[in-house]
């Protein structure tokens, strides 16, 4: 037995029971050990660290015996009980019903190889945001390779959105992540480009289409003229092509991570009809002498089977081969929408149109990402304007400041 007054007493050969009152009611709780003199001191001394903290008010039950049924009740969130194991397996399962199949691959991984393996023993609400953000920024301390502020972002994003449904559920009081980021300052490799925007040439373009013929040709210029993704050309049927309005509609992309099925854009700005400009409604033009009377709904582009394209990486064999043989650097495929969008802002075209034929909400992400090519569209600001509004310009003339009509 412990000694009398402690509150501990041997109730079996391999357990103790700790008593002890806790706000204004008197809990027993098992403990896992040996009766012996060694053990007996040990919980005796337990015991009275437990009365200790309660008589500070620092007692925290969870944390104490996080396995007790009393646990849960006692606490004031699910979250304060609940491991960040147990509550993001259950997160996961319920989005893969919710999100697209490469969204959801993206968080699965990043659950399974970074949040549970470091906090998974946590409870929820033990996840503060000092705690999350000393981890990211020694994240990659032990590592050869240093972790990027893209794989940094996208950590946070899942945790993000994890943690916000729990606020939103009140399993915790409040997201910790809400209206933080971390990121670090980053320099780019000595001799590195300051981004991976590497448009090519128009002369880098005919070289490349000058090693294509038929089907291949016709899609690499397509995709130079409208800079859709590899997964949503793929997905391009000849029901989406409104040859009348002169604009294709893009609905659908196939990810590799979708394994197969298409996925619809997560946003309603995806969801675009995107301009046939004259280099891309002639591809159009070629093509459907190979593919449109062998399915009117069919696919537009098909590979030399005949089949729609399995996946982006069919493309990207395309790609390899053709840069190769015209002696062009290599880019990879991405690269054609860079140059949609670098050739459309170059010649002057509004910021806003380019960003709805690309598929993005607003146009502050093409500010950002391509803006050293606005400039050059600004050589003869102000000259549309004058030609449209400025036509009876003659009619004025400036006398002390002021512009006055003429009389007579």
């Amino acid at each position: 037995m412990g000694r009398k007054g402690t509150g501990v007493t041997i109730v079996s050969d391999s357990s103790y029971e700790i008593a002890f009152s806790y706000k204004g009611k008197r809990f027993r709780e098992r403990v896992k050990a040996k009766p012996c003199p060694a053990n007996t001191r040990k919980l005796n001394q337990f015991a009275a660290a437990i009365r200790h903290a309660i008589d500070k008010g620092e007692f925290d039950y969870a944390k104490t015996f996080p396995d007790s049924r009393h646990a849960a009740a006692l606490a004031e969130r699910p979250g304060d009980v609940m491991t960040v194991e147990k509550y993001f397996d259950n997160w996961l399962i319920r989005k893969k019903v919710e999100i697209k199949a490469s969204t959801y691959t993206g968080y699965e991984n990043i659950v399974i190889n970074w949040v549970i393996p470091k906090f998974g023993k946590l409870a929820l609400s033990e996840l503060r945001r000092a705690t999350i953000r000393d981890w990211l920024a020694t994240i990659d301390a032990k590592k050869d390779r240093k972790v990027s502020n893209k794989r940094l972002a996208n950590i946070q994003s899942c945790m993000r959105s994890a943690l916000g449904d729990a606020a939103d559920d009140e399993i915790i009081e409040s997201n910790p992540l809400a209206g933080f980021t971390y990121a670090r300052a980053e320099r780019p490799a000595e001799g590195a480009a300051e981004d991976d925007i590497d448009p090519f040439s128009p002369e880098e373009q005919l070289e490349i289409l000058g090693k294509l013929k038929g089907s291949n040709r016709n899609l690499i210029q397509f995709a130079f003229w409208t800079g859709l993704r590899s997964s949503e050309l793929i997905e391009l049927n000849w029901s989406d092509v409104d040859f009348v309005g002169g604009h294709v509609r893009v609905r659908r992309a196939l990810t590799r991570e979708a394994k197969g099925v298409a996925e619809y854009p997560k946003t309603s700005a995806g969801r675009r009809d995107v301009r046939l400009l004259r280099p891309a409604a002639e591809a159009l033009a070629e093509q459907k002498t190979l593919t449109f009377l062998v399915d009117l709904d069919g696919p537009i582009f098909r590979t030399s089977a005949g089949e729609r394209f399995s996946g982006s990486h069919q493309i990207w064999r395309i790609w390899r081969a053709a840069l190769k043989h015209a002696g062009v650097r290599y880019r990879n495929p991405y690269q054609t929408r860079h140059t949609y969008a670098s050739m459309m802002l170059s010649a002057g075209e509004h910021p806003m149109w380019v960003a709805k034929q690309m598929g993005h909400a607003d146009w502050t992400m093409i500010a950002r990402v391509y803006g050293r090519w606005m400039p050059s569209a600004d050589e003869l600001a102000g000259d549309r304007a004058v030609e449209k509004f400025a036509a009876d310009a003659g009619k004025f003339t400036v006398k002390s400041g002021v512009n006055k009509a003429k009389t007579g």
